[in-house]
């Protein structure tokens, strides 16, 4: 599903010709805040990396990682939640 995802945004990019795709990765609040915040952009950056694969250039994807921030399903402190586990893809 995930590969799914990147090639509909691969193709989206190349249809709309010069756009900017911004790849910001998240994660749960398992694990320490810095761990996360590196997990995070661990997570951005291969989606950068499958996105180039699929024949975007490097230099149009910025990679932001938010770690805890921004999670999709509030839970408390070092709670394992997969929804919040994620890479937000956005076409500018």
């Amino acid at each position: 599903q995930a590969l799914t995802t990147i090639r509909q945004a691969a193709s989206a990019y190349k249809t709309k010709g010069n756009a900017r795709i911004t790849a910001t990765g998240h994660t749960d609040t398992s694990g320490t805040e810095a761990y996360n915040m590196a997990l995070s952009l661990r997570r951005a950056n291969a989606v950068k990396d499958a996105l180039v694969r699929e024949g975007v250039p490097a230099t149009n994807i910025a990679v932001l990682g938010r770690g805890e921030q921004g999670l999709l399903v509030q839970t408390g402190p070092n709670v394992r939640e997969p929804q919040n586990r994620r890479v937000e893809i956005v076409i500018q």
